[in-house]
């Protein structure tokens, strides 16, 4: 199989790092079960990385690689990347994904790599996700995406996704468990990468609800009323506007209803003070609005893929 990784100026360095490590270290240890034949290429003859490393790297028109994938940029904000994406190297690689789509190769991309893939057009119709905090950017720009952004990957027929910044380490993973799952299993264990199939433990719904002054307004309501339950009619009032209105704005920007919004917000409290109290369950669960602890470890379960045991002693994502 035939990988072609590609590195435009400004990469981010530990997304490129981890495809190539993950890569290179199924080859070293199972030489020639596979092979994996894996190249950097570029568009230009130089790239700098986004801490400025020179990378060498291959001409991207040369040969027919078989997965052709586009790790993250390194800009971390809506205003940095959207001076990237205009970049011409930017665009000479969005045509060049277009390319390699249109010929049969499988396009797969990282955090803000998929936002190239987007602009390609490979992703139009398909299931994807991305970096979660530019999730709101990525529905503006293509809404003919289904984005859900708190999955980790995403696979959707001949293109996967794979969501904010270490997620390039399960993006590998993935193309190397099509190749050979026991490889797979191999190195995951060599690497010490977990299955993290969410990137729903690590979102800060109050982030992304700043990239909307109504959802802000919206946020701030619902924080005072958690204990008290939902009325979509009562909250369009206290923030000035209609319901549709309301519902529809949540739906373009952040992709979910009202009441999912205001669940989520629910759960992020429930989790800070599972973190920060001993409080018991039940007294959390009723805190938040919830009848009862049994209804709160049920949904911490379905959103976040952990138990109350797992949240209190890890301490959260990130956590030593």
């Amino acid at each position: 199989m035939q990988i072609d990784v590609l590195a435009l100026d400004g990469v981010f360095d530990t997304g490129l790092s981890a495809v190539l490590d993950v890569f290179g270290t199924a080859n070293e240890l199972q030489p020639g079960e596979l092979p994996l034949r894996v190249r950097v290429v570029g568009v230009r003859r130089r790239v700098r990385t986004d801490r400025g490393f020179v990378v060498p790297v291959e001409p991207a028109d040369s040969g027919s690689p078989d997965v052709l994938i586009a790790p993250a940029l390194g800009s971390k904000t809506p205003e940095t990347l959207g001076a990237a994406l205009d970049r011409r190297d930017v665009r000479d690689a969005v045509q060049l994904l277009a390319q390699r789509g249109a010929t049969g190769a499988r396009l797969a991309a990282a955090c803000t790599g998929t936002f190239l893939l987007a602009a390609s057009g490979a992703l139009d119709g398909h299931k994807a996700t991305t970096t979660w905090w530019l999730a709101p950017l990525f529905r503006r720009l293509h809404p003919q995406v289904e984005l859900d952004e708190s999955r980790m990957l995403v696979p959707s027929g001949a293109v996967v996704t794979a969501g904010a910044a270490f997620a390039h380490a399960d993006l590998a993973l993935w193309l190397l468990r099509q190749a050979s799952p026991a490889a797979a299993a191999l190195v995951a264990r060599y690497l010490m990468i977990d299955a993290r199939p969410s990137q729903g433990p690590y979102i800060i719904a109050d982030h992304l609800a700043h990239a909307d002054p109504l959802i802000e307004r919206f946020e701030h309501w619902a924080r005072g009323r958690m204990a008290l339950g939902f009325s979509l009619s009562d909250a369009a009032r206290a923030i000035g506007t209609s319901e549709r209105t309301l519902a529809r704005r949540l739906h373009r920007v952040l992709g979910k209803t009202p009441l999912s919004y205001f669940q989520d917000l629910r759960i992020e409290r429930a989790v800070h003070r599972l973190q920060t109290s001993r409080d018991s369950v039940d007294a959390i669960a009723a805190e938040v609005g919830y009848a009862d602890g049994v209804t709160l470890r049920t949904l911490l379960r379905r959103k976040l893929g952990r138990g109350v045991r797992e949240i209190r002693g890890r301490g959260g994502p990130g956590a030593a």
